[in-house]
């Protein structure tokens, strides 16, 4: 009986970290130049960054950190107590994060999540939008010293009409990913000032399991408080 009793026990310990570890992310690379300092993998918990695993490097490149993940959601990568910190979408699973020391943030390549890869779809079209409204920032700055109207008027509607292109894309590029966290995530990060109802249909186009992530459930209240309720 003592022995069923403990083989019992023992099942329910290996059970119970089993079950822990199907929600562990582990996120492991290799820092070129780093052979000494700390890293650290923090998360947004209510509005502060807070550090969940750390790993003092002494003569080695290599890392590994992990955590227990609940639902996919921003990671950071940090570097010390600097403000070097490498933003990526944590999964559970194993994140592979490759970088240098000299620069830790532009030269990051990161694999294993498929909603960092939606995020940096997205974000390399931003990259190109923004290299576009600068070059119009520029004509436009050129034109006004000639103080022509007419041109001054098209360069304002040429602005407004990328402006309007930028939205539509990321409004429908939500919702061509709404199976993903990366969706709401986008949504609120980036298009807290577009209308009510192109928010409500990106959150109408969630899957259950994405409306009851962390960023689906914060785009809910988002709209919530943005229709007054």
């Amino acid at each position: 009986m003592k022995k069923i009793f403990i083989a019992i026990i023992g099942f329910s310990l290996f059970f119970s970290c089993s079950k822990e570890n199907e929600n562990t992310m582990y996120v492991k690379g290799k820092i070129k130049g780093l052979v000494k300092g700390t890293l650290y993998l923090q998360k947004q918990i209510d509005s502060l960054i807070v550090s969940v695993d750390s790993l003092e490097i002494n003569g080695t490149e290599e890392f590994l950190l992990s955590d227990i993940i609940e639902t996919p959601e921003m990671y950071y990568l940090a570097l010390g107590r600097s403000t070097k910190k490498i933003a990526f979408f944590g999964e559970k699973d194993s994140i592979i994060i490759n970088s240098n020391l000299d620069k830790f943030e532009l030269k990051a390549v990161i694999k294993g999540s498929k909603n960092q890869d939606i995020l940096e779809e997205y974000l390399d079209y931003k990259r190109k939008f923004n290299n576009k409204n600068l070059d119009l920032i520029k004509k436009e700055f050129e034109v006004k010293m000639t103080e022509n109207q007419d041109s001054i008027l098209i360069m304002e509607n040429l602005q407004k009409g990328l402006l309007k292109r930028r939205y539509l894309y990321t409004i429908n590029y939500a919702i061509k990913n709404a199976s993903y966290e990366a969706s709401p995530y986008i949504a609120l990060t980036e298009l807290q000032n577009t209308s009510i109802k192109m928010l409500d249909t990106i959150n109408n186009s969630l899957s259950p399991d994405i409306k009851n992530s962390k960023y689906g459930k914060q785009l809910n209240e988002f709209i919530l408080y943005r229709k007054g309720e």
